[in-house]
């Protein structure tokens, strides 16, 4: 990385841009979970600026995102959204960026929000060609159709055993539920596959979707017995790779905070643009 690289800055146009785009994954994916399961359990609805989403029982898409740059919620916006999530008794669950409106974290606190969590909002300034950085023995390449499968395998199984650096998530999914989020999200936001394999065999998965400019690096991950080995180094640079040729001007990738994600992603280049906490109010 360049000594002399000018740290990328965030301003709150550029949080509220990263926030907007947030905000339409989760929705899409839990517009597709609807569809599937073909029942009205679910509800998506715009809330502040941001989204209010509930997919299915225990989906990680069962969140308010994007909230804290479309104005203050009222009392009866929130009662309403506490309503819902409470009838499919689910705890509300919102994302807020610390550079979002202030007032509304002590809002929510007044309202018995408890803070239990934070991650991190990494990004990169995307200009010219990006190196490909394959260490020896593995390649990634974009994964076809015709195995979605073994890719979503070895996405779930990554994500069912998080890395033990850095502080760890507040949130465990079962690996069939990460496996129905993934699918949704893959199937109905634009998300796009990429596969790693090492010495012919797919030993990691990852995926990223393109709006507003912004290129979200939605999850890479790679099976436990094959970590430590560059794998998570070949799919970030070959992501950025893809990006930026196709015109992004910014990547973000969100990660728990000093995790081996974070460390991967800030060798790569990226900076701390800001912290989401999150704050929970049980049904």
């Amino acid at each position: 990385m360049d000594a002399d690289r000018l740290p990328l800055f965030c301003d709150t146009a550029l949080a509220q841009r990263i926030e907007r785009v947030e905000a339409q994954l989760i929705a899409q994916g839990s517009e597709a979970a609807h569809r599937r399961r073909a029942d009205t359990a679910g509800f998506v609805f715009p809330f502040a600026g941001g989204v209010a989403s509930f997919a299915e029982e225990d989906s990680p898409l069962n969140k308010v995102a994007g909230l804290g740059f479309g104005g203050v919620p009222s009392a009866t916006d929130l009662d309403e959204v506490e309503r819902a999530f409470s009838a499919r008794k689910s705890p509300v669950q919102i994302e807020l960026a610390h550079l979002a409106d202030p007032t509304i974290g002590a809002l929510l606190t007044g309202r018995g929000y408890r803070l239990t969590s934070f991650e991190n909002v990494l990004g990169l300034r995307l200009t010219g060609e990006r190196e490909r950085v394959m260490p020896t023995g593995i390649t990634v390449r974009p994964s076809g159709d015709d195995e979605f499968e073994p890719w979503l395998d070895v996405v779930a199984e990554g994500f069912a055993s998080p890395d033990a650096q850095g502080v760890p998530s507040h949130e465990e999914f079962p690996r069939e539920v990460i496996a129905r989020a993934v699918r949704d999200l893959t199937a109905a936001a634009g998300v796009v596959r990429r596969v790693a394999l090492r010495d012919g065999v797919i030993v990691g998965g990852a995926s990223f979707r393109m709006a507003e400019g912004v290129a979200q690096l939605t999850g890479a991950t790679t099976a436990p017995a094959h970590r430590r080995r560059g794998v998570q180094t070949a799919l970030l640079s070959s992501r950025l790779a893809d990006v930026a040729a196709a015109g992004c001007d910014v990547a973000v990738v969100t990660t728990q905070p000093g995790s081996k994600s974070q460390q991967n992603a800030q060798r790569q280049g990226f900076d701390l643009l800001y912290t989401r906490a999150i704050l929970v109010k049980e049904a």
